[in-house]
């Protein structure tokens, strides 16, 4: 009887600790932490893509021994814009010339022209501390435009597309001093040691064939990249099997829902009966098991959008056990106690992720053998 009376209230002594520590909010508890160089900030431009490309390849170089590097985000961002306005034309104005774009445009302009460090090029040539690329977006549009007017590139158009991107971003250098060495954009992508290759991208989408490379129907996806298609659970684990095996993971996915909080560091995918009222995250909301179909009806009811670009970091817990994303944002340290950072929960990660990159050898060697790497 007195052990009967003992565990009763060992249990009511649990169940009052466990709601304190809901009522207190979320607080997490680091699990996996891979290595990661310091939150950077977009500012008034639409690339995160190549803010989330740039830290998984300055992860990259701290897993390889290499040391830590600032890489050039404006660098690949300059490229782009012209490979999009170059795009657009052949698409007689049809193209998108938005400031979005996905992880492997920035590699593919790695493997093409190079990479440059941060202090060899920012890409900040007007009156601003910060990016605030809404001018210089407007112009390439309008300058676009007059081109598909014309019907023709003349051969002052590579000259004027050049001058608008010098004159914002500043020139592109052939050859820089960093380190004590010199270097141009490409040997020094060479001197990274990182194969361009080697980081693929993967989606999870019921109507594509799982375990063939195939065209995801997002606007960013521009330029019609392909990307590894395999089963949710297989999805999550890839993530999991990367991060705990000191790998980060370029994240791509929907942000635009009342469950992300970049400001209290959190984000969550709450249960129907909770989405209607305001989530303060005073307290540990119940969230959606996701399975495939869920996903999917997301992504076809247009819930699921393709907003934002980020790296995983890690893995973490809170108060209750849940699991969650550790996520490196690019939007400065000011914005949230948690210096830039967030905990993307596990069911909104399965919900919400549009696709990753990841290098190759962090793919569990089934998955890999399916994929017929």
């Amino acid at each position: 009887m007195k052990k009967s009376m003992l565990s009763i209230a060992i249990a009511i002594i649990s169940l009052a600790i466990t709601a304190n520590l809901s009522a207190q909010g979320y607080i997490f508890t680091d699990v996996v932490k891979v290595p990661a160089t310091s939150v950077k900030n977009q500012a008034s431009s639409g690339t995160c893509w190549s803010y989330a490309a740039a830290a998984l390849l300055e992860s990259e170089l701290l897993r390889t021994g290499k040391g830590e590097h600032d890489l050039s985000e404006m660098f690949a961002v300059r490229y782009n814009y012209i490979n999009k306005m170059n795009d657009n034309y052949l698409r007689r104005g049809k193209g998108n010339l938005g400031q979005g774009s996905l992880a492997h445009m920035f590699t593919n302009i790695v493997k093409t022209h190079g990479i440059v460090p941060q202090e060899a090029y920012n890409g900040i040539n007007y009156d601003s501390e910060l990016n605030n690329h809404r001018e210089l977006n407007k112009y390439i549009n309008v300058f676009s435009a007059g081109a598909v007017e014309l019907k023709q590139k003349s051969p002052q158009y590579d000259i004027l597309v050049e001058a608008i991107l010098d004159t914002y971003l500043g020139k592109v250098p052939e050859k820089f001093q960093y380190r004590g060495k010199e270097y141009t954009p490409l040997s020094f992508a060479s001197e990274t040691g990182l194969k361009m290759d080697d980081y693929i991208e993967l989606t999870s989408l019921s109507h594509l064939p799982y375990y063939q490379a195939s065209v995801i129907e997002v606007p960013d996806n521009w330029d019609y990249g392909r990307f590894w298609n395999v089963p949710l659970d297989e999805f999550m684990s890839i993530i999991d099997n990367a991060l705990s095996n000191g790998y980060a993971v370029c994240w791509d996915g929907d942000v635009s829902e009342k469950g992300f909080s970049h400001k209290n560091g959190v984000a969550i995918n709450p249960v129907e009966e909770m989405r209607e009222e305001a989530l303060k995250f005073e307290k540990i909301y119940p969230e959606v098991k996701v399975d495939q179909k869920i996903r999917q009806q997301g992504y076809e009811n247009f819930t699921t959008t393709d907003d934002h670009l980020m790296l995983l970091t890690g893995i973490s817990k809170d108060q209750e056990g849940n699991k969650y994303y550790i996520t490196k944002n690019s939007w400065g340290t000011e914005r949230n106690s948690f210096g830039g950072y967030l905990n993307m929960s596990e069911s909104f990660v399965r919900a919400k992720s549009i696709s990753i990159m990841v290098h190759k050898n962090s793919i569990p060697k089934d998955i890999l053998k399916k994929l017929k790497f």
